[in-house]
Protein backbone atom coordinates (compact mmCIF):
# COMPACT_ATOMS: atom_id res chain seq x y z
CA UNK A 1 0.00 0.00 0.00
CA UNK A 2 2.71 2.33 1.03
CA UNK A 3 4.38 2.11 -2.56
CA UNK A 4 1.30 2.83 -4.38
CA UNK A 5 0.77 5.80 -2.70
CA UNK A 6 4.30 6.36 -3.36
CA UNK A 7 3.83 6.23 -6.85
CA UNK A 8 0.51 7.71 -6.93
CA UNK A 9 2.22 11.18 -5.02
CA UNK A 10 5.14 10.45 -7.81
CA UNK A 11 3.11 10.61 -10.90
CA UNK A 12 0.64 13.09 -9.32
CA UNK A 13 3.96 15.20 -9.20
CA UNK A 14 4.74 14.95 -12.52
CA UNK A 15 2.00 16.03 -14.13
CA UNK A 16 2.42 19.22 -11.12
CA UNK A 17 5.20 19.85 -13.33
CA UNK A 18 3.42 19.95 -16.03
CA UNK A 19 1.64 23.19 -15.29
CA UNK A 20 2.11 25.04 -18.84
CA UNK A 21 3.04 28.45 -16.74
CA UNK A 22 4.55 30.27 -19.49
CA UNK A 23 1.99 29.91 -22.18
CA UNK A 24 -0.72 30.39 -20.18
CA UNK A 25 1.00 33.79 -18.95
CA UNK A 26 2.37 34.68 -22.40
CA UNK A 27 -1.44 33.66 -23.96
CA UNK A 28 -2.82 36.47 -21.64
CA UNK A 29 -0.59 39.17 -23.52
CA UNK A 30 -1.75 37.39 -27.05
CA UNK A 31 1.66 35.46 -27.39
CA UNK A 32 2.47 31.97 -28.03
CA UNK A 33 5.83 31.59 -26.22
CA UNK A 34 7.29 28.72 -28.32
CA UNK A 35 7.29 30.84 -31.57
CA UNK A 36 8.97 33.62 -30.48
CA UNK A 37 13.02 33.97 -29.07
CA UNK A 38 14.29 30.83 -27.97
CA UNK A 39 11.15 29.11 -28.23
CA UNK A 40 11.55 27.33 -24.63
CA UNK A 41 8.50 28.01 -22.99
CA UNK A 42 10.68 29.51 -19.72
CA UNK A 43 10.94 32.06 -17.91
CA UNK A 44 14.01 33.37 -19.49
CA UNK A 45 12.22 33.83 -22.90
CA UNK A 46 8.78 35.03 -21.51
CA UNK A 47 11.41 37.79 -19.75
CA UNK A 48 13.01 38.34 -22.97
CA UNK A 49 10.25 39.02 -24.97
CA UNK A 50 7.18 40.60 -22.51
CA UNK A 51 9.62 42.14 -19.43
CA UNK A 52 10.94 41.48 -16.22
CA UNK A 53 7.65 41.73 -14.04
CA UNK A 54 5.45 39.29 -16.37
CA UNK A 55 8.49 36.89 -16.53
CA UNK A 56 8.58 36.97 -12.65
CA UNK A 57 5.23 35.71 -12.37
CA UNK A 58 6.18 32.64 -14.81
CA UNK A 59 9.17 32.05 -12.49
CA UNK A 60 6.96 31.93 -9.59
CA UNK A 61 4.84 30.10 -11.01
CA UNK A 62 7.65 27.35 -11.91
CA UNK A 63 9.19 27.51 -8.63
CA UNK A 64 5.56 26.97 -7.37
CA UNK A 65 4.84 23.37 -9.47
CA UNK A 66 8.04 21.74 -7.84
CA UNK A 67 7.24 22.96 -4.21
CA UNK A 68 4.10 21.46 -4.73
CA UNK A 69 5.49 18.08 -5.08
CA UNK A 70 7.88 18.48 -2.42
CA UNK A 71 4.97 19.51 -0.04
CA UNK A 72 2.83 16.13 -1.17
CA UNK A 73 5.87 14.07 -0.64
CA UNK A 74 5.86 15.48 3.27
CA UNK A 75 2.27 15.12 3.94
CA UNK A 76 2.90 11.35 2.72
CA UNK A 77 5.87 10.86 4.56
CA UNK A 78 6.39 13.26 7.66
CA UNK A 79 10.19 13.92 6.47
CA UNK A 80 10.95 17.36 4.97
CA UNK A 81 13.61 15.94 3.20
CA UNK A 82 12.73 11.93 2.43
CA UNK A 83 13.57 10.13 -0.52
CA UNK A 84 10.15 10.90 -1.82
CA UNK A 85 10.74 14.62 -1.42
CA UNK A 86 13.69 14.03 -3.84
CA UNK A 87 11.93 12.08 -6.11
CA UNK A 88 8.58 14.48 -6.08
CA UNK A 89 11.59 16.94 -6.99
CA UNK A 90 12.61 15.36 -9.97
CA UNK A 91 8.89 14.21 -11.01
CA UNK A 92 8.41 17.82 -11.51
CA UNK A 93 11.06 19.09 -13.37
CA UNK A 94 10.46 16.27 -15.50
CA UNK A 95 7.11 17.17 -16.01
CA UNK A 96 8.46 20.16 -16.39
CA UNK A 97 11.40 19.95 -19.38
CA UNK A 98 9.21 16.75 -20.42
CA UNK A 99 5.41 17.65 -20.90
CA UNK A 100 2.98 14.24 -21.82
CA UNK A 101 1.04 17.70 -22.40
CA UNK A 102 2.83 19.62 -24.88
CA UNK A 103 4.99 16.54 -27.06
CA UNK A 104 7.54 16.64 -24.34
CA UNK A 105 8.34 19.87 -24.96
CA UNK A 106 9.49 22.02 -22.38
CA UNK A 107 11.42 24.67 -19.89
CA UNK A 108 14.51 23.76 -18.85
CA UNK A 109 13.97 23.02 -14.84
CA UNK A 110 16.03 26.05 -13.35
CA UNK A 111 12.93 28.13 -11.94
CA UNK A 112 10.86 24.74 -11.20
CA UNK A 113 14.25 23.03 -9.58
CA UNK A 114 14.33 25.77 -7.05
CA UNK A 115 10.64 25.91 -6.10
CA UNK A 116 11.63 22.29 -4.65
CA UNK A 117 14.78 23.08 -3.65
CA UNK A 118 13.43 26.09 -2.07
CA UNK A 119 11.55 23.56 0.18
CA UNK A 120 14.40 21.53 1.26
CA UNK A 121 17.03 24.31 1.76
CA UNK A 122 15.53 27.50 2.09
CA UNK A 123 18.53 29.60 3.21
CA UNK A 124 20.90 28.53 0.27
CA UNK A 125 17.60 29.04 -2.37
CA UNK A 126 17.14 32.58 -1.29
CA UNK A 127 20.89 33.30 -1.56
CA UNK A 128 20.96 31.29 -4.83
CA UNK A 129 17.51 32.87 -6.11
CA UNK A 130 18.46 36.86 -5.93
CA UNK A 131 22.10 35.94 -6.84
CA UNK A 132 19.96 34.54 -10.65
CA UNK A 133 18.63 38.34 -10.71
CA UNK A 134 21.80 39.95 -10.09
CA UNK A 135 24.24 37.85 -12.26
CA UNK A 136 21.31 37.74 -15.59
CA UNK A 137 20.89 41.56 -15.00
CA UNK A 138 24.97 41.70 -14.81
CA UNK A 139 25.62 39.48 -17.72
CA UNK A 140 22.52 39.85 -19.81
CA UNK A 141 22.84 36.18 -20.21
CA UNK A 142 19.73 34.26 -18.50
CA UNK A 143 21.76 30.90 -19.45
CA UNK A 144 24.86 32.04 -17.40
CA UNK A 145 23.04 33.17 -14.39
CA UNK A 146 21.01 29.55 -14.65
CA UNK A 147 23.84 27.33 -14.96
CA UNK A 148 25.92 29.16 -12.29
CA UNK A 149 23.38 28.56 -9.52
CA UNK A 150 23.04 25.05 -10.81
CA UNK A 151 26.57 24.60 -9.94
CA UNK A 152 26.69 26.33 -6.76
CA UNK A 153 23.41 24.28 -5.63
CA UNK A 154 25.47 21.43 -4.29
CA UNK A 155 28.25 23.48 -2.27
CA UNK A 156 25.08 25.35 -0.76
CA UNK A 157 23.62 22.47 0.96
CA UNK A 158 26.40 20.96 1.90
CA UNK A 159 27.34 24.19 4.04
CA UNK A 160 23.30 23.53 5.13
CA UNK A 161 25.23 20.24 6.36
CA UNK A 162 23.49 17.90 3.68
CA UNK A 163 23.82 14.17 4.00
CA UNK A 164 25.83 12.57 1.33
CA UNK A 165 22.80 11.20 -0.49
CA UNK A 166 21.33 14.53 -0.69
CA UNK A 167 24.28 15.70 -2.28
CA UNK A 168 24.70 12.89 -4.81
CA UNK A 169 20.89 13.38 -5.64
CA UNK A 170 21.88 17.51 -5.92
CA UNK A 171 24.61 16.39 -8.33
CA UNK A 172 22.22 14.23 -10.51
CA UNK A 173 20.38 17.54 -10.76
CA UNK A 174 22.91 19.86 -11.52
CA UNK A 175 23.96 17.41 -14.56
CA UNK A 176 20.32 17.56 -16.02
CA UNK A 177 20.22 21.09 -16.05
CA UNK A 178 23.95 21.35 -17.76
CA UNK A 179 22.51 18.71 -19.84
CA UNK A 180 19.47 21.10 -21.18
CA UNK A 181 21.51 24.20 -21.10
CA UNK A 182 24.10 22.52 -24.07
CA UNK A 183 22.28 24.58 -26.55
CA UNK A 184 22.87 27.79 -24.46
CA UNK A 185 26.43 26.78 -24.12
CA UNK A 186 27.09 26.29 -28.54
CA UNK A 187 25.67 29.65 -28.70
CA UNK A 188 27.59 31.37 -25.53
CA UNK A 189 30.90 29.29 -27.59
CA UNK A 190 29.99 31.19 -30.51
CA UNK A 191 28.51 34.82 -29.28
CA UNK A 192 25.05 33.85 -30.17
CA UNK A 193 23.53 33.42 -27.22
CA UNK A 194 20.65 36.57 -27.16
CA UNK A 195 20.66 39.05 -24.24
CA UNK A 196 17.66 39.52 -21.98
Amino acid sequence: MEILIAIVVIVVSYFFGTFPSAAIVASRKNLDITTVGSGNPGASNVIRNLGWKVGLAVFLMDMAKAALAVGLAWVVTSDQRSPLSYICLFAAIIGHSYPVTRKFKGGKGVACGGGGMFMLFPLTSLVLFSSWFVLTKATRKASIASLTISIALPFGISWEKAENWEIIATLALVAFIIAKHLPNLRRLKSHEEPDI
